[in-house]
């Protein structure tokens, strides 16, 4: 018996909703989009990816009624105190895209040293019972590794291109797409949630 029958994603990602689907499949038996119910988007207001993933969450879940999951991710640069952060999707401005935001990060490494290329992806799901669940299951994965200047691969999406795996030999863009759901910061944040999932929430 499932734990939950119907769960909203709190966003209108299909690559997001097929990753979610096969990594929940047991626990939830089916997962739609925040846009089959016609839900506005939230407001971003979060200064931290938790506060934002619990908006989207609250968002979703209070106009259909029904438990909601939602993720906030982004790639953080210690050399650039945390930037950009909650802003990843958002880096080079509110209406850009992959192409402006890697371009901006281009940008940012040529005045940083090879020493100060760290950098990690960061993912927090959260999931809701109901709109005004008191205690959400959050969840999070880190994903390490080191920013180049010249783009390689034409896989994943955002800054995958830059995102150098040195144990793999390859950027995250050149990965096989099972492999990184595997290794990324979604995929640990979602094995991790799912762990929660079972342990925690009764079946209904």
């Amino acid at each position: 018996m499932a734990l939950i029958e119907r769960l909203v994603l709190a966003s209108g990602n299909e690559g997001k909703l097929a990753e979610l689907t096969a990594l929940l499949r047991g626990p939830v038996d089916e997962i739609v989009p925040q846009s089959y119910y016609y839900v506005p988007e939230a407001a971003e207001t979060g200064t931290t990816f938790v506060e934002n993933a619990l908006i989207k969450a609250r968002n979703a879940a209070a106009h259909t009624r029904l438990p909601a999951i939602a993720d906030d991710s982004g790639l953080e640069i210690p050399a650039l105190d945390g930037a950009p952060g909650v802003r990843s999707a958002r880096w080079a401005g509110d209406d850009a895209g992959d192409a402006e935001n890697n371009a901006r990060l281009r940008d940012a490494l040529i005045d940083l040293g090879e020493d100060e290329r760290g950098a990690a992806y960061r993912c927090v799901l959260v999931a809701l019972r109901h709109a005004d669940d008191p205690a959400p299951l959050i969840a999070e994965g880190v994903w390490t590794g080191r920013l180049i200047e010249t783009p390689q691969g034409s896989g994943g999406f955002g800054y995958d291109p830059h995102f150098y795996l040195v144990e793999s030999g390859c950027t995250a863009a050149e990965l096989p797409a099972d492999t990184k759901n595997m290794l990324s910061h979604r995929g640990q944040a979602l094995s991790a949630l799912r762990r929660r999932l079972e342990q925690e929430w009764q079946p209904r």
